[in-house]
């Protein structure tokens, strides 16, 4: 994840602060935990692109022979693996 998860709890609060300043939400309970579930959906959508990166270091562990060969080359396989499985899965990255 490229951003902290501090970050990503502050950007939660100031969200939903805004909101119901706004009056565009009535959290039922404490806004705490409106910010705390807009945090937690931030953060899975955020680690996605990690998670998918840790699978295809796992995919390409099986040419690790051939790369270090010379055959072919980590980050091309790499960029292109992540490219198929994130098209493939409709991800956004």
């Amino acid at each position: 994840m490229r951003v902290s998860r501090g970050f990503v709890r502050h950007a939660a609060q100031l969200l939903v602060g805004s909101l119901q300043k706004k009056g565009m939400i009535e959290p039922p309970g404490d806004p705490g935990a409106v910010a705390g579930a807009v945090e937690k959906a931030m953060i899975d959508d955020l680690s996605v692109e990690d998670r998918l990166n840790a699978e295809v270091r796992e995919i390409l562990k099986a040419y690790e022979a051939e790369i270090e060969r010379g055959r072919l080359d980590y980050h091309t396989l790499f960029s292109k693996t992540k490219q198929k499985l994130a098209r493939e899965r409709n991800l956004v990255l």
